[in-house]
């Protein structure tokens, strides 16, 4: 499996481009890393690549195919802010269930507790909403995932042990990972290689 961006630009109407011209690979089972400065497009990137905005020019193919637009999205993106991405009026049961069933294996992997599944959205903290958004994510047929600032929030401990859980379900399902962060440590510790992302400058795949 492949996951491409060919050429892809993007603005807001006629304003100055965001970014032109940029190109990724990602294979299935790869980790690789996207890094650059505030404001240079990452976000925007990253939304691209998993089908929540369309590129102003340029495309996203998934084996050389358009992503599905309906249905289960196979490219899934975690954001850095979960209370953004979870349905306060849901109880956390039916917010992870969107992804498909889960084992407890798998709950207890990601550290979320049988306890919390009643619990509504504002009664878990961000590092225990983000254990549920990255468990949804890695549902039964998720192929890729876009991580972006995925554990920026959270302290040393939650983040270690979130991405021991990723990487190991990563590897048994060979998912190919993108990791968006401005943490340099975290990139060199996780990723097989890194693309540096610069801006509305042109720039490719490195």
């Amino acid at each position: 499996m492949q996951l491409e961006a060919k050429n892809i630009g993007f603005r807001y109407d006629k304003e100055s481009w965001i970014f032109r011209n940029r190109n990724l690979s990602l294979s299935s089972g790869e980790v690789v890393g996207l890094i650059g400065p505030s404001g240079c497009g990452k976000t925007t990137f990253a939304r691209m690549l998993a089908g929540y905005m369309q590129p102003f020019e340029g495309q996203v193919l998934l084996n050389n195919a358009p992503l599905p637009k309906k249905g289960y999205q196979p490219v899934q993106l975690v954001f850095q802010h979960p209370e953004k991405a979870v349905n306060p009026k849901w109880r956390m049961k039916k917010i992870l269930t969107e992804g498909g069933k889960f084992d407890d294996e798998w709950l207890e992997l990601i550290g979320i507790k049988k306890e919390w599944l009643r619990r509504w959205p504002n009664e878990l903290s961000g590092g225990e909403l983000q254990r549920f958004c990255v468990a949804r994510a890695l549902g039964a047929h998720t192929q890729f995932l876009i991580a972006d600032e995925m554990t920026t929030m959270l302290d040393a401990i939650t983040q270690a042990q979130i991405w021991h859980a990723v990487l190991d379900v990563a590897r048994k399902r060979n998912i190919g990972i993108l990791v968006i962060s401005h943490e340099q440590p975290l990139i060199n510790r996780l990723c097989d290689r890194v693309i540096h992302f610069s801006g509305n400058n042109s720039g490719d795949d490195q």
